[in-house]
């Protein structure tokens, strides 16, 4: 065969490996959209709204076991404050979408499941998230980087984590949610200063274990892709 014949095919055949890789490309970064379901699986506790994120495996997860709790962390665990972790968030590269979920009331009661949709692109294929069990010190629920799939449903389970950054009294005067209703009132003398898995309501002061008490896990997640994008 003629050199030049051969230069020609071999040009085509590269032009058609780049269009293909192009095209495989484009595919990669094709956006899409989940629905994210979040069912408290409690007896007694209620859920805060929860921040979702969704993100890169470039993303540092939103704690370490063993370590402590960022401060973003701790005011989500502590009283359900979400603007600081949502502003962090936002500002990281590694994330690429944000978004709060709520309960039909706010927060997310007993029982109840509630939704929100998560845009997914690129690289940006893992979903973290945080919310806290707000009749309790400093408990929360998380998901660090759960992977996304193009494709299906996914469910996952948390159980309840203890930012370790206020004691565990148990008593009203330091606890948010109901029936106690006592927001912002820190407790951090006697903290374990680390996250762990929770130990439970131990009915030590106002808490009723045989109400407040759990056994985990304490909430299923579902991701499920959304068609039409």
């Amino acid at each position: 065969m003629p050199r030049a014949a051969l230069l020609s095919i071999l040009g085509i055949a590269l032009l058609g490996s780049t269009v293909l890789l192009n095209s495989r490309t484009a595919l990669a970064d094709e956006g899409f959209r989940v629905q994210v379901t979040i069912t408290n699986i409690t007896r007694g506790q209620v859920i805060s709204p929860v921040v979702v994120a969704s993100h890169s495996a470039e993303f540092e997860p939103l704690f370490q076991l063993g370590t402590p709790a960022s401060a973003e962390l701790a005011a989500v665990a502590e009283d359900a404050i979400l603007d600081p972790l949502i502003a962090s968030l936002s500002g990281d590269p590694a994330v690429f979408d944000v978004q709060t979920l709520f309960g039909e009331d706010g927060p997310i009661i007993p029982g109840e499941s509630a939704s929100v949709i998560v845009d997914i692109k690129g690289n940006y294929r893992y979903l973290s998230m945080a919310g806290m069990l707000v009749t309790t010190n400093d408990a929360f629920f998380a998901v660090r980087g759960a992977r996304v799939f193009a494709h299906g449903t996914s469910t996952h389970h948390s159980s309840a984590y203890d930012a370790g950054s206020e004691a565990n009294t148990e008593n009203c005067d330091h606890i948010p949610g109901p029936p106690c209703g006592n927001a912002e009132v820190r407790v951090p003398d006697g903290s374990e200063g680390y996250v762990h898995i929770h130990a439970g309501v131990h009915g030590i002061a106002d808490l009723v274990p045989s109400m407040h008490d759990w056994r985990n896990p304490v909430a299923e997640i579902t991701v499920t892709r959304l068609t039409g994008k």
